[in-house]
Parts: structure tokens; C-alpha cells; sequence
């Protein structure tokens, strides 16, 4: 397999790339400070069409594909990844439409994801459900002309201020996978949604200014029309746009591991010990270049996923799992190494290193744990499968 950036590709680096130097880094750490949702990065990535490059041209968008977002979102996440967080959490709110959504909801939703109008929610984990989504509780009944939803989701994140939210309840039993269900909900964050309450916003390491909340489900009324791809198809569904959602994952532990290598090297050729910069000290040279490697290795593979992914190509499931995988775990391993070039200084407050090392650690989990991820390469690397 080969990729190469093509010249509209390289736009929307660059593009990104000065936006969040000049725009997004002034203030990072006052938004993790005050944890107020940051409305002002959405309207300002409204303005600047991030919202847009996945959304297909027919529904309003820029159809510039899945490598576009995954190096806009590499480049916002060097200097703050609350930022970034609201740029990968479209792909949860338009990947599920793109997939199953009728001709109608595609109409509907699309063009308001691609505007920033509407914000988006992925409703699937629950208190006992984590990694094992079949086991959730949340049921949607039948009754009359439309469902009757009750349970609870936890660490939705945006739930608080999302307009859709695709959430997966249980329709049936005994069916297996063909148990869940996905609907599409439509929410009212200024007034709120009769059946639907946040119940509190937790208490995080990091990325504190986009929440995420548990919520309660108490007689939420919904259409028959607000079901994606038919009932039992909701498991396949949230599968499926995982393997889409954790490259945009990926592209931000790899911008979070290239914002910490970048200042653990400035750092290292200004700061002066014994005489001379401690970049001149092998111990220090060697873990810049180990850090150097671990990211352009993370880079490359997320790279290679998004691209193999385009193209339609047989393992998808797996390398998208594997970009997840590596660009995290580089993240959290080059951030530990920036705080130890710093010294004492890493520690504190007073340079990014210590917000990066925090905001690598979330991106081992969510979209599906590390641990998860080893599963689902050694299921599809033995048994030869996608």
C-alpha cells in the first residue's frame, strides 16, 4: 500500500497547522483551567470549514476524506487537545448517518454537522457496559407509532451541549449482536429533551473543558423515523464506525506526542548544564531519537490506515485498531520522556508537557481501550481477517 498527500491535502495542514499555532494554542491552558466548554472554538472551526471535510459534497460538505481530518486533528492536538476533542467527536455524529442513515436523515443532519450548527454525542457505553456493549441495558420499546427509551449512558462526552446524539439501546432479546439498536435524537441543550437529563459531568485527568457526563433516559419519546439502518442493526453499526472514529484517535496521539518532542527539544538546546546545552549529552540525544522514531512510526501507520481506509481495503478493522494502538501508547511514552527532559520544570505548570502527558493518557482508552485493541489485531491478524 502507498498514500502520498495530495496538494488539497497539504493545504489543509497548513491550513490547520496556522490556525492552531495563532488562534487555539493562545488560551489552551485557561480552558483546561476554567472547564467552560470552549464555543468560541467552534465557532471558530465553523468558519474555517474544519466541521466539514467529512461530510460528503451532496449533504453540504467538503468530501476531503478521512486523511484530512486525521492531519487537521494531528495539528490542532499539538497545542491543546480539548480543541481537538470537538473535532473527532464529529466523526460520532456523521460517520453512523454516512453509514445506515436514510436518504432523509442524510438531508437532515448532515448539512447542520458540516455547518458546526449541530454538535454530536455517541451514546453507547453504560455503567456495566464498557468494552462489553452487548451486555447493555438501556432499552428502546415499541409503543405506538415510535419507542420508549430508559437507562443510562456514561462518559458521553459533549452530551451536555450536543444537538444529535446516535444512541444504541436494546430492542430485543436473544438475538445476539441483532439485540441493539441505533436511533438518532435530536436535543435541546439551551431548553433541554423531555426523557433525557445529565446527571453530572465527571471529574477528569484532562481535556476538562469538553465534558463528559453520565445521563439518565426516562421515557424518551422517539419516532419510528429516528432509527438508523432498522432495528438489530445498531451493534454492526457502532463497530463500524469505530474503525472509522480511531484514526482520528490516532492522528491525535501523534499531534500530542509532536507538540511534547518539540518542546522537550527546544528545551534541551536552551537549557545549560555543567557548562554546555544538555542537548549535547548522549543520554539526551538518545531520547530525543528514540522519541523522534516513535512518532514518525505512529505517524506513518495512522497515515497508511486513513489511506487504506479510502481506498475500501480488506483490513480495515484491523490497522485502524493498530494506528489507535501505537499512536497512543507513543503518545503517553514521548510525553513521560518530554516531562524527564525538563526536569523539575516538566513537572510544573509552567510548560505544556505536564497538560500532554495528562491528555495522552485519555487517548489509551477511549475508542475503545488499548487492551481492546490488542484483541481485536490478534483476532484479525490469525485468523487472516479485515
Amino acid at each position: 500500500m502507498q498514500y502520498e498527500l495530495t496538494e488539497a491535502q497539504r493545504g489543509v495542514q497548513v491550513k490547520a497547522r496556522q490556525v492552531a499555532r495563532e488562534k487555539v494554542a493562545p488560551g489552551a491552558d485557561q480552558r483546561e483551567e476554567r472547564r467552560e466548554y470552549p464555543r468560541d472554538l467552534v465557532d471558530l472551526f465553523a468558519r474555517e470549514g474544519f466541521f466539514s471535510l467529512g461530510v460528503p459534497q451532496e449533504y453540504g460538505g467538503d468530501s476531503m476524506g478521512l486523511l484530512a481530518q486525521c492531519l487537521m486533528v494531528e495539528e490542532v492536538s499539538q497545542v491543546c487537545n480539548n480543541a481537538s476533542a470537538i473535532l473527532t467527536l464529529v466523526s460520532l455524529g456523521a460517520v453512523p448517518i454516512k453509514l445506515m442513515g436514510s436518504e432523509e436523515q442524510k438531508q437532515r443532519y448532515l448539512p447542520r454537522i458540516a455547518r458546526g450548527e449541530a454538535l454530536s454525542a455517541f451514546g453507547l457505553t453504560e455503567p456495566g457496559s464498557g468494552s462489553d456493549s452487548l451486555s447493555m441495558k438501556t432499552r428502546a420499546l415499541a409503543e405506538g407509532e415510535g419507542y420508549v427509551v430508559n437507562g443510562q449512558k456514561c462518559f458521553i462526552s459533549q452530551a451536555d451541549v450536543a444537538h444529535l446524539m446516535v444512541l444504541f439501546a436494546r430492542t430485543s432479546e436473544g438475538k445476539g449482536t441483532r439485540d441493539i439498536s441505533a436511533f438518532m435524537v435530536e436535543l435541546d441543550p439551551e431548553n433541554g429533551t423531555p426523557g433525557y437529563q445529565v446527571m453530572r459531568a465527571e471529574r477528569k485527568m484532562s481535556m476538562k473543558a469538553v465534558h463528559t457526563c453520565q445521563i439518565a433516559l426516562n421515557d424518551l419519546r422517539l419516532p419510528a423515523s429516528a432509527v438508523l439502518g432498522g432495528e438489530g442493526q445498531g451493534f454492526y453499526l457502532a463497530m463500524k464506525t469505530l474503525d472509522e472514529s480511531r484514526l482520528p484517535v490516532a492522528a491525535q496521539g501523534v499531534g500530542i506526542a509532536q507538540g511534547a518532542l518539540d518542546i522537550a527539544t527546544d528545551y534541551a538546546q536552551q537549557r545549560v548544564q555543567f557548562g554546555s546545552p544538555i542537548s549535547a549529552f548522549q543520554g539526551i540525544q538518545f531520547m530525543i531519537a528514540d522519541m523522534a522514531t516513535q512518532v514518525e512510526a505512529a505517524r506513518q501507520i495512522t497515515y497508511m490506515a486513513a489511506s487504506h481506509y479510502e481506498q475500501g481495503g480488506p483490513r480495515v478493522t484491523m490497522y485502524s485498531a493498530m494506528a489507535k494502538l501505537l499512536s497512543s501508547d507513543t503518545a503517553m511514552k514521548v510525553t513521560t520522556d518530554a516531562v524527564q527532559v525538563l526536569g523539575g520544570y516538566g513537572f510544573t505548570q509552567d510548560f505544556p508537557t505536564e497538560r500532554l502527558m495528562r491528555d495522552a493518557k485519555a487517548t489509551q482508552i477511549y475508542e475503545g481501550t488499548n487492551q481492546i485493541q490488542r484483541i481485536i489485531i490478534a483476532r484479525r491478524y490469525m485468523g487472516r481477517g479485515g
